[in-house]
């Protein structure tokens, strides 16, 4: 990844002024895929308290996972662990799900307003080893923005 330590600031500036949710969930999803090279597939997995659910949110990519239940897969996992995590290879992660079979890599980090995960943002690359661990730094500042403006 090309030297991406301003994203978050330009996301930042991107919602300010703006109060909804979905609306910036959108631009979110969208500023990653115009500006991180080798993806194809950025968005969000909101979470729905009373179904014990992770639901598609706004993204950018081919048609995904509608939902995915916390503790499977890498979204599931990242949920269940509350943690940023870096697949460099989806094949070998047990209990990946696979909605689309050009994924090779994938990052994920929780959204968390007032302690609770609201959702998980999810990145995929068609590419192997495609995130580094200052892509995971960089992401997890991402996501803290996303929460900032939730």
């Amino acid at each position: 990844m090309d030297d991406l330590t301003l994203l978050p600031a330009q996301l930042d500036a991107l919602l300010t002024g703006e109060t909804n949710t979905i609306a910036n969930l959108s631009n979110a999803a969208a500023l990653l895929m115009q500006t991180l090279p080798d993806l194809n597939w950025a968005g969000f997995y909101l979470f729905d308290e009373a179904a014990n659910d992770l639901i598609l949110g706004p993204f950018q990519g081919k048609v995904a996972c509608m939902h995915i239940t916390p503790g499977n897969g890498v979204v599931g996992t990242s949920f269940a662990k509350k943690e940023v995590l870096v697949v460099p290879n989806v094949h070998e992660f047990a209990g990946h799900i696979a909605c689309d079979s050009a994924s090779e890599s994938e990052i994920v980090a929780p959204i968390i307003v007032n302690n609770k995960i609201v959702a998980i943002l999810d990145i995929d690359s068609p590419s192997l080893n495609r995130f580094s661990t200052s892509d995971a730094d960089i992401i997890t500042e991402f996501a803290a923005i996303v929460a900032k403006h939730f």
